[in-house]
């Protein structure tokens, strides 16, 4: 084989990596956007009193149950995931699209990302095959209980709450300074169709920064109380919106803002540079 043979094959399986790795991230920011999209519709029935389901990701799944192909649509969400993980983890292993993405803090977050969906696809599967387990509150106490229990554990579990908590601050911020921008290409993309990204990039991004901040309010302020009961999963983090002086009001804002990011999700699949 000569020298320009081998750069031809190199050249196709650099073409065949990028294009399973677009394919991977579009595919799980799909399935990323259905769940939040479908936990924003359950939060917004709370809000008005009505709905039998939890607005949290077992109340998704079960909502998608109720619908014909039901377990089909779960168990391509399951897939979707998987493919975020893997494209996550990609961006481990070789950096990130976008600016500075060979960065070590990007690909550190990158595989902790990675993680994070390996075990959200788990559980997604773990529902499909009829062993979903727990609600979110409860996993949610009994993890808090269990971190509560050994040494130092009290410090721990108010490390974490604090990081959540930051986390959603971050989240806020980022969605607050448009900081999606830099890893769209929109190039070819209307006036209109930019506005509506900034629109649903920017309230998506500070409805899902409110929940992480008040979520990892709850875990901190189990940890002062050294109470697990403190702890609240998704669903119970959204109900406490209500419990404010806005009332329902404030529930319906942010889980209208979850709906969106989820069509936000939608359209970094179609846009976003992966």
């Amino acid at each position: 084989m000569n020298g320009s043979e081998a750069v031809n094959r190199g050249t196709r399986a650099a073409s065949r990596g990028g294009t399973l790795r677009e394919v991977a991230g579009r595919s799980g920011l799909v399935a990323h956007g259905v769940l939040y999209a479908l936990i924003g519709v359950l939060a917004v029935r709370v809000a008005f009193g009505g709905g039998d389901k939890e607005a949290d990701r077992q109340g998704a799944l079960q909502e998608l149950a109720d619908k014909p192909l039901g377990s089909v649509l779960i168990w391509a969400v399951g897939i979707g995931l998987v493919c975020m993980a893997l494209w996550r983890l990609s961006e481990a292993v070789f950096g990130a699209a976008g600016p500075e993405g060979d960065k070590p803090t990007k690909r550190l977050a990158a595989a902790a990302r990675c993680v994070f969906y390996v075990v959200v696809a788990f559980s997604v599967f773990a529902f499909a095959a009829g062993s979903g387990g727990n609600s979110g509150d409860e996993q949610s106490r009994d993890m808090t209980s269990k971190a509560l229990g050994i040494p130092a554990g009290q410090w721990l579990v108010g490390a974490v709450g604090l990081g959540i908590v930051v986390a959603g601050v971050v989240i806020g911020v980022q969605a607050a300074r448009r900081d999606f921008r830099e890893h769209l290409t929109m190039s070819g993309a209307s006036p209109a169709s930019r506005k509506v990204v900034d629109f649903l990039g920017v309230t998506g991004g500070l409805a899902r920064g409110a929940v992480f901040a008040a979520a990892g309010g709850f875990v901190l302020y189990a940890a002062v109380r050294y109470d697990p009961g403190q702890a609240k999963g998704l669903d119970d983090t959204l109900r406490s919106f209500s419990l404010t002086p806005a009332g329902p009001w404030l529930l319906v804002a942010v889980a209208v803002g979850l709906a969106l990011y989820g069509a936000f999700d939608w359209a970094m699949a179609r846009w976003r540079e992966v």
